[in-house]
């Protein structure tokens, strides 16, 4: 089947590279067994490509279930996936048949596949890997044979790096990927949907189909869409409803988007596009920012400190010290010997009868990233025993990083 009647068939609307490919990728894989992953963003039409890849393959009169992984509570998603024996839990009535055992010889779409507890991702692995599971409360090994398909709007790599997804499922599951694209990847696309969405909501609604100007569409395509297809509809659906002009200018078009997400939408800075919540790019320039600033002030107060008690004279030109300047100094105060002052190195205190006193050497304290980075690294490992997965669990960071870390700073564990 060509690609516009696929798209026809399941009333996919757009023409940019991006969708293009990701259909091409879904059409040619139908015909095959293998597992596939399907990644994108919430509301972009995961489900939709899984219908594609069912329908146009030899399965396509079998069986298709789609399983939202997310909505199954964790005590039961083993019996609704598996299947369960009469008494193997509490409430367990009678014996039950699962999806793998129902839709034997069709297709299984797991939606937000991220979200398994670990101990379905070990049977979901052998599954894959064998074609066999036991239903919860036996010991009975069954045969089926289901073709899986994933989907996930999280990078699932990451979740296998943080140990909350496996990384030999990942892998199993990722033999296909497909990466749906956002809508902001394919703003070209966006006029035609909304046109399409209106259209259908004019029918629904018995009335004239809504219009927007040039300026309109201009902030349409310019919108950051983080629910993606299923916002615009739901956006179209409003204003259909609730407008009652039927050319929607910018202004009104404004009033029915979330005014929380426009700080997304790009400005220019220097001439060059760039995001307002990115005055910093991230966390760590902050960090600089504040480690200099107090580094500054540091200097600055010892410098002041040193002049004073060379020169106790100065401290009457600052206010803050003019009544307290007698009870900060004894008596017999201690003077600084001139001929050894240094505020930057030492500041050797000489009594009044010629003895040395007290020496103190300033000694400047490293404020290096690198360096507080490799120290807390030496912290977390000495910590937990050396044992990595844990250390850099504690860190915040993936264990195949810290292991970059200890390469790069010499670090034997």
């Amino acid at each position: 089947m060509d690609l516009q009647s696929i798209k026809n068939r399941f009333g996919i609307i757009g023409n940019s590279p991006v969708l293009n490919h990701a259909l091409n990728v879904a059409s040619q894989v139908s015909n095959t067994d293998l597992s596939v992953l399907i990644n994108g963003e919430s509301g972009v039409g995961k489900e939709v490509f899984s219908q594609i890849i069912h329908a146009l393959s030899s399965r396509k009169h079998n069986p298709f279930i789609a399983v939202n992984c997310g909505a199954i509570p964790e005590g039961t998603i083993d019996s609704e996936l598996f299947g369960h024996e009469k008494g193997s839990f509490t409430g367990a009535m009678d014996s039950r048949k699962g999806y793998f055992e129902t839709v034997n010889g069709g297709t299984i779409f797991l939606d937000e596949i991220g979200e398994l507890p670990l101990g379905t991702q070990a049977r979901l692995l052998r599954v894959l890997e064998t074609g066999e599971y036991i239903r919860v409360g036996s010991s009975k090994v069954q045969k089926t044979d289901v073709r899986v398909i994933a989907a996930t709007n999280k990078e699932l790599l990451e979740s296998t790096q943080s140990g909350k997804f496996r990384e030999d499922l990942y892998y199993r599951l990722n033999t296909v990927p497909i990466r749906v694209p956002s809508l902001r990847d394919r703003k070209e696309d966006i006029p035609l949907l909304f046109r399409k969405f209106a259209s259908d909501f004019s029918d629904r609604y018995k009335g004239a189909p809504i219009q927007l100007d040039e300026e309109a569409k201009g902030l349409l395509m310019n919108y950051p869409w983080p629910g993606n297809v299923r916002e615009l509809k739901n956006i179209a659906e409003q204003i259909s409803v609730l407008s009652k002009e039927k050319n929607i200018s910018a202004r009104e078009l404004k009033s029915f988007l979330p005014e929380n997400n426009f700080n997304r939408l790009p400005v220019l800075v220097g001439g060059k596009a760039a995001l307002s919540q990115q005055e910093f790019a991230n966390e760590r320039e902050i960090l600089y920012k504040l480690f200099f600033d107090m580094k500054k002030d540091v200097n600055e107060l010892k410098k002041m400190f040193f002049e004073i008690l060379q020169n106790p004279g100065m401290a009457q030109n600052i206010p803050m010290y003019n009544n307290n300047l007698d009870n900060m100094m004894p008596d017999n105060k201690p003077t600084v010997s001139n001929s050894n002052f240094n505020p930057s190195n030492q500041a050797v205190f000489i009594d009044p009868n010629g003895e040395e006193i007290h020496h103190h050497e300033a000694i400047e304290e490293s404020l290096s990233i690198m360096d507080k980075e490799k120290e807390l690294i030496v912290k977390a490992l000495k910590k937990h025993k050396g044992k990595r997965k844990d250390a850099s669990s504690d860190l915040g960071i993936s264990e195949r990083t810290l292991y970059r870390k200890l390469k790069e700073y010499d670090i034997e564990d």
